[in-house]
């Protein structure tokens, strides 16, 4: 018996398979178990994950109560990172195959979010886990990772050769724009705690200032060359003041990652001294954990 391409459609939309995931039925309630469909065969441009770990942040609260729109609505399995391996590729796929270890930050999303067992994603957002990276850090990556970039790129576009700061280096955000500004060339001031000081050097900061010393500001500034203070700041510290006063010239900006802003990735522009032509820019995103799918 030979069956006609459409017949073969029908019989796989009768034969649906099932996943188990974590999120909502619908937005402001409670996160708990849900059995969802799970992925068909993907799209042209798209890959299917089985997922090993999926990240973990505080943007997924603001996910869960309606404040960020994914492009999916209820029910909604949550998780806007993950880790796993490459299960199917769609047809223009090229550059990743079954077997593949990959991470991503798949937004908008195409089928459901990332705490599921599977998980669709279009390849342009997919790179490859490099071995050594356990699954768990490489499942909180993309995130924190994307904001830093966005925020060094708003505030220092070309850093090579420029001072920049990073207040709240110490942070997960705040660390990985230490490093993306000295692999640009830049030189960094950072400020971080006591007990992160020592890690916060280990990324390559020319100096590190302890943000609980109310001098830091003019610290930081008489570390520059002629005091001339920092081309560009990028602020991850939790609650951290909206600019610096480290003496930058009027074109200084400042990007600020709190964990109270709820916009990502687009950025709110502000005036934020009236003696001061300064900006900032809300980029929001300083903390990742992950969970291990079992």
């Amino acid at each position: 018996m030979v069956l006609s391409g459409l017949e073969v459609k029908v019989l796989r939309l009768m034969v649906v398979r099932r996943m188990q995931a974590a999120g909502i039925d619908a937005f402001g309630a409670e996160v708990r178990a849900l059995e969802l469909d799970a992925p068909m065969s993907p799209a042209p441009d798209e890959i299917v994950i089985s997922v090993d770990a999926a990240g973990v942040g505080n943007w997924d609260e603001i996910v869960r109560v309606g404040g960020w729109e994914v492009g999916r609505r209820p029910p909604l399995a949550l998780g806007v990172e993950a880790a796993g391996v490459v299960t199917s590729v769609g047809e223009d796929v090229k550059n990743f195959a079954v077997g593949d270890a990959v991470l991503t930050h798949p937004v908008p999303l195409r089928h459901q979010g990332a705490w599921a067992e599977w998980l669709v994603a279009p390849a342009a957002y997919v790179a490859r886990k490099p071995a050594a990276v356990p699954w768990e850090t490489a499942a909180s990556f993309p995130v924190p990772a994307l904001t830093a970039d966005q925020a060094l790129i708003e505030v220092a576009p070309n850093p090579a050769g420029e001072w920049i700061l990073v207040h709240g280096a110490g942070g997960v955000t705040g660390g990985l724009a230490v490093q993306l500004a000295i692999a640009r060339g830049g030189s960094v001031i950072a400020t971080a705690g006591p007990s992160s000081a020592s890690r916060v050097r280990g990324y390559g900061a020319r100096i590190v200032l302890d943000y609980h010393d109310p001098e830091w500001p003019a610290l930081a500034r008489d570390a520059t060359p002629n005091g001339r203070g920092v081309v560009g700041a990028v602020n991850a510290a939790r609650g951290g003041a909206a600019c610096d006063d480290t003496g930058g010239s009027p074109t200084t900006r400042t990007a600020i990652a709190p964990t109270s802003t709820a916009t990502i990735p687009a950025p709110r522009a502000c005036t934020t001294r009236a003696t001061q032509r300064s900006s900032c820019v809300s980029t929001w995103g300083s903390s990742s954990s992950s969970s291990r799918a079992r």
